[in-house]
């Protein structure tokens, strides 16, 4: 179910803009992947290449390759919807649709797909549900709105949504950004036990999330603003964090800058 993505020599662009360049990396199934860099380095804009959800702004595109199990998702023979269907996302607040109770959340990609039989969906909603570790705290309220839901357990109903498709590859958008640490630690438990079904990739300006929960750590960064951002640094996550390569990842992790 977990997919490899194989990123080859990737420029991201807005419109006229170059704002991501010359991104090349492997990223290993069942395993978690966190992108870390200052503000504006890219980071974000690279996640959502890796499901073509940065084609969405008018004028913005990609150029290289994205492989997914050796798929180009940039074929042009290849649906971005049917990518985005592989490839989940949670984003960095918590957004889900407010007129709609937590069941209807849940099942809000299954009925897009035309899976609409009440047999199927209650079996998803509780698989997707016990699968974010939301369960037990909304079982018995789910016609009420997710929009009733704390902060925290909204990021795990987001979560709950984005796996009901099964999909083979999650990205996370700094999850935890807007969450309190108890959340975020709930999200963190999470991310652990997703990551034996899913290619998990996390944007995150907390280093020392990244430290707890990723495998492998890519460190952005820009030379100058209005410069392109450029992977400095990609490695094992406790390489990254005790003895990196590159003096630029060191003087990141250490405070110097950023």
């Amino acid at each position: 179910m977990s997919k490899s993505i194989e990123v080859e020599d990737l420029n991201i662009y807005y419109s006229k803009f170059l704002a991501v360049e010359g991104v090349t990396m492997s990223i290993e199934p069942r395993s978690i992947t966190a992108l870390i860099g200052p503000s504006g380095c890219g980071k974000s804009t690279f996640l959502r290449t890796l499901n073509r959800m940065h084609e969405v702004i008018p004028g913005a595109y990609a150029e290289g390759k994205v492989l997914l199990d050796g798929d180009d998702i940039y074929a042009s023979s290849v649906d971005p919807v049917n990518v985005r269907r592989s490839v989940g996302m949670v984003f960095q607040r918590a957004n889900p649709f407010p007129t709609m109770s937590i069941y209807d959340n849940v099942v809000a990609g299954l009925k897009l797909r035309g899976r609409t039989k009440k047999s199927t969906t209650d079996a998803v909603v509780e698989k997707a549900l016990r699968g974010a570790n939301l369960w037990e705290e909304v079982k018995d309220r789910l016609n009420k709105p997710g929009s009733g839901l704390s902060g925290g357990q909204q990021q795990r109903l987001c979560i709950a949504r984005a796996t009901a498709v099964e999909p083979e590859v999650l990205l996370m958008d700094e999850p935890c950004s807007a969450l309190d640490p108890i959340s975020t630690l709930a999200i963190e438990d999470l991310m652990q036990e997703l990551k034996d079904r899913y290619t998990i990739v996390i944007v995150t300006h907390n280093m020392q999330q990244a430290a707890r929960v990723s495998d492998r750590t890519g460190f952005f960064n820009l030379a100058a603003t209005g410069k392109p951002g450029k992977l400095i640094e990609y490695d094992v996550t406790t390489k990254i964090f005790s003895n990196p390569s590159n003096k630029r990842t060191e003087d990141y992790i250490t405070g110097r800058f950023g």
